[in-house]
């Protein structure tokens, strides 16, 4: 693989069918056929091609595990990674898959963050890579933005997943480095809406204990310290999505578009469905941030 050409270009797909029942003029921007199948990616290799570091610690559910182990595989760098034990198992095997050694972590014991502590302290060689709390994060999916803001027609809004806000604040500081004056809309779980809750308090609040929601890349405590210096003024609002909402757009994005999303990549298009006055009349882009998804829990979904 020539590493010159990454990241990959996001795919944008038009769905005629999903878009008149959503009753939106919309486009999809699918990162489900990026290298290791969601926007991580970018971020990722971000990260290692930035750092002189030859070992990168990082703590994820998958994706950004998988992203980092495989970013630093093409570097010639070695991962760890700690990964939730609850964490879906193919996305576990996917990480090590990569060439990263796995640390397994009981969040019901034990916080994500705590083990991550633990790991840096026991390699201080390492760089320590937040999968949302870093600059070079929000720079490499900045990128995502900046491709989104040269799609034509002009865009009215982008519809954003939101977990720890690194994908939301790249897409907003690429989009605006581009000079689109898009409004960018966030989509988050109701069960994990701390993003939510912190846009109406003024501060960064956090979820007490780990969300159960369905859409795991959006179990976070909080957003990054980092992402909301971005969002709290650029952001437009969020948009608070039923877990029963999450399915059925995961499901239609199946049906009707032909596209294969996890339930975290699935968030905007269900922003549309729970929330559709905001966006009718505009044009819109939603974002599907990963297809990274268990095949049983997939198969449930879509029958």
């Amino acid at each position: 693989m020539n590493s010159d050409h990454l990241p990959r270009p996001a795919t944008f797909v038009r769905a005629p069918r999903l878009a008149a029942e959503l009753g939106t003029d919309v486009v999809w921007v699918s990162e489900a056929f990026q290298e290791t199948g969601s926007f991580k990616f970018r971020a990722a290799w971000n990260v290692v091609r930035s750092v002189p570091n030859e070992l990168l610690i990082t703590v994820s559910s998958g994706n950004f595990g998988q992203a980092l182990a495989r970013a630093a595989a093409l570097a010639g760098k070695r991962a760890i990674v700690a990964m939730p034990a609850q964490a879906a198992r193919i996305k576990i095997e996917a990480v090590r898959g990569c060439g990263a050694e796995v640390v397994l972590v009981d969040t019901v014991h034990s916080s994500r963050a705590e083990k991550l502590a633990e790991l840096a302290a026991a390699h201080p060689e390492a760089y320590v890579a937040s999968p949302y709390d870093d600059p070079l994060v929000i720079a490499g999916n900045a990128s995502l933005g900046r491709e989104i803001a040269a799609a034509e027609p002009a865009l009215d809004a982008v519809v954003v997943p939101v977990g720890g806000g690194g994908l939301a604040a790249g897409v907003l500081l690429g989009l605006r480095e581009a000079g689109a004056a898009s409004a960018v809309w966030g989509a988050e779980p109701l069960l994990a809406n701390d993003a939510a809750r912190s846009l109406r308090s003024g501060r960064i609040e956090r979820n007490a204990t780990e969300p159960s929601t369905l859409a795991d890349g959006a179990r976070t405590p909080s957003l990054g310290r980092h992402n909301w210096e971005i969002l709290r003024s650029g952001l437009a609002g969020i948009v608070e999505i039923p877990e029963d909402a999450i399915r059925e757009a995961v499901k239609g994005l199946f049906a009707l578009a032909n596209l294969k999303a996890e339930p975290t990549g699935a968030l905007a298009t269900a922003a549309l469905a729970v929330e559709p006055s905001r966006f009718r009349g505009l044009r819109v882009a939603c974002v599907v941030s990963g297809g990274n998804v268990d095949p049983e829990l997939y198969a449930a979904l879509i029958s």
